[in-house]
């Protein structure tokens, strides 16, 4: 955990302060009414947001001591039936069991500032789900001893009763977890610990590693986090472990490096590279694993930042695939020079390597970022782009790649058909036209797959 800075220390104080000469909350400690505690939340809620959304975006491994510093009697409860839910989503999960791969401690020390707060009776009502999901991520165990330390029985009850007998169903647990995941979508509140030593790596790692992918994703402003990645990189211990390796990638891949930052990464990326054992093996595999994650996107810009850190003088499988995909990059795709670049390439690899796989994906990447990307107005530019299909489908005579460029296209000419529904209207008959040579040409549909895709559908007669 990283300590909170002095700026927002400072601020938050202030603000605790300013809490408790407030006339809200002075009318509510007189009534003691729920009308008063929701002004208090109203005026104060959103000035607490805005200091952990500047946290969160500039300084994200500061977030656990930001929350810390909540917990203080002095914010009355404010803000934390938010923060439970982000400690709820922070644990890292098995996907195979649905439960905790470890106790998520701070999750604990959220919710029993919330069971020992005055205010316990009105954020009671803001903190069911996240104690039920928190619960049922959790072991038995935990749970039982967890709720055997609150002193005050009619909490201790209410804890019990958030304990749901459904979420003992494997299926359930997924559910619930997915649905609660939907609510905290917009949120920023990642943050993670970086391993200081060898013994910390394997626990800290997929926490790290999550908490990386989504830094990456969300395209914030991760500066902050440069001086820990140098020092992670710079270790010697961690070097010739795949977690480093992964890491290293990761750090190449996304971050915006220039100067003395983007040396001392090529310094460590290149020695690293020379002494690993299966450096280049481990590399592409976990390249291609990137490749297929559907939240990472490996795009040109990714790889012209993994290409200026690479040492193109040793000449190796690495220098080769991206001296490669500098020239695709360069000349584009679309140019019969890249295509027979890649043709030479590909005939130099097994068809199922991961060199391979990773070029057929960076070819397709090309495809769904661009079709993606239309509106429907814009369907001429699927029919001139599909004249391209041929040509890698050719190249790369595989049929995963073939499917994904079908998927892809059927996505598109599906949201076409929802948008022109004039059967007789010019775009409706070009988009057919197209569908029906093109799409059995490639050998995406047959016959009588097009046929059923334009059948006019005819309606019920509704029975008086």
């Amino acid at each position: 955990m990283q300590a909170l800075a002095e700026a927002y220390k400072t601020k938050l104080e202030a603000l605790g302060a300013e809490i408790q000469e407030s006339d809200e909350l002075q009318a509510y400690l007189e009534e003691e009414e729920e009308e008063q505690y929701m002004q208090l939340k109203e005026m104060f809620e959103p000035r607490i947001a805005m200091v952990y959304d500047e946290v969160a975006g500039a300084h994200p491994l500061q977030l656990i001591a930001l929350e810390t510093l909540l917990l203080q009697p002095e914010f009355e409860g404010l803000f934390l039936p938010k923060i439970l839910g982000f400690t709820v989503l922070r644990g890292e999960v098995d996907v195979a069991l649905m439960k905790y791969t470890r106790t998520q401690e701070h999750f604990k020390e959220v919710l029993m500032a919330i069971c020992n707060s005055a205010n316990f009776d009105l954020l009671r009502k803001r903190i069911g789900q996240s104690i039920q999901m928190g619960f049922a991520l959790s072991s038995d165990i935990w749970v039982t001893n967890l709720i055997n330390e609150v002193d005050n029985k009619r909490v201790r009850y209410f804890l019990q009763g958030q304990k749901l007998d459904r979420y003992r169903v494997l299926e359930e647990r997924v559910k619930g977890y997915q649905r609660y995941q939907r609510q905290f979508r917009s949120e920023n509140f990642m943050s993670a610990e970086f391993p200081q030593a060898l013994s910390d790596l394997k626990t800290l790692y997929s926490p790290l590693k999550r908490f990386l992918l989504y830094r990456v994703d969300g395209n914030y402003d991760n500066s902050s986090i440069i001086p820990h990645l140098r020092s992670f990189v710079e270790h010697k211990d961690f070097k010739g472990h795949r977690e480093y390796l992964e890491v290293l990638v990761l750090y190449a891949s996304f971050f915006n490096l220039e100067g003395d930052d983007l040396d001392h990464l090529r310094k460590h990326f290149n020695e690293v590279r020379q002494s690993m054992d299966d450096f280049q093996e481990q590399y592409l595999e976990y390249l291609l694993e990137l490749h297929l994650k559907e939240e990472v996107v490996i795009d040109p810009d990714a790889d012209k930042r993994i290409s200026s850190v690479m040492d193109h003088k040793v000449k190796d499988d690495l220098s080769k695939y991206y001296d490669l995909l500098d020239e695709v990059h360069s000349k584009g795709y679309t140019t019969d020079e890249a295509q027979e670049a890649v043709k030479a390439f590909y005939t130099q690899y097994q068809g199922l390597s991961n060199i391979n796989e990773c070029l057929r994906q960076t070819i397709y990447g090309y495809f769904n970022r661009l079709i993606s990307n239309l509106e429907e107005t814009d369907y001429p530019e699927l029919f001139e782009i599909s004249k391209l299909y041929p040509v890698y489908m050719n190249i790369f005579a595989n049929q995963q790649f073939n499917q994904q460029l079908k998927e892809l296209s059927l996505e598109y000419v599906g949201k076409l058909l929802k948008k022109y529904t004039d059967k007789r209207g010019k775009d409706y008959q070009d988009i057919k036209k197209f569908v029906a040579t093109t799409f059995q040409d490639l050998g995406f549909l047959k016959e009588k797959e097009v046929v059923e895709m334009f059948k006019t559908r005819r309606k019920r007669k509704k029975t008086s």
